[in-house]
């Protein structure tokens, strides 16, 4: 059991840092606004920091999970952050992505090859 939620934690943060990582480059000036001293705008800068923290933090409880669960059931379970960022960059307002039937039937792909991998199967005598 704490494997899997030492996975869970993972790809809850995984997740918090690609949209932490998105909106950030969002609102970031490109590299040569930057270089020809164009004003930044701190918020974004910490909030690109604290993604890349999020990461590290996903990579820490990944590895603690690693040492909990096989790696065939713990490394399907990083799918289910594929589908959370898609969910969350279609409803929240912040980025406002485009909702697409194809992506949505890929994310229900995702979902099904999930608990295909997952389900254990049932003994037979």
């Amino acid at each position: 059991m704490k494997g899997y939620l030492l996975a869970l934690c993972s790809v809850l943060l995984v997740t918090l840092a690609q949209l932490m990582l998105r909106w950030a480059m969002l609102q970031l000036p490109s590299l040569q606004a930057v270089l020809i001293q164009h004003p930044v705008n701190w918020l974004p800068l910490l909030i690109l920091c604290g993604g890349l923290t999020a990461y590290a933090c996903s990579m820490v409880s990944w590895f603690l999970a690693l040492r909990h669960l096989p790696l065939s059931r713990a490394y399907p379970l990083l799918s289910i952050s594929y589908v959370l960022v898609w969910l969350m960059a279609i409803t929240l307002p912040l980025f406002a992505e485009p909702f697409h039937t194809g992506a949505m039937v890929g994310v229900m792909l995702v979902l099904a090859g999930l608990l295909c991998m997952c389900i254990k199967p049932q003994k037979t005598d």
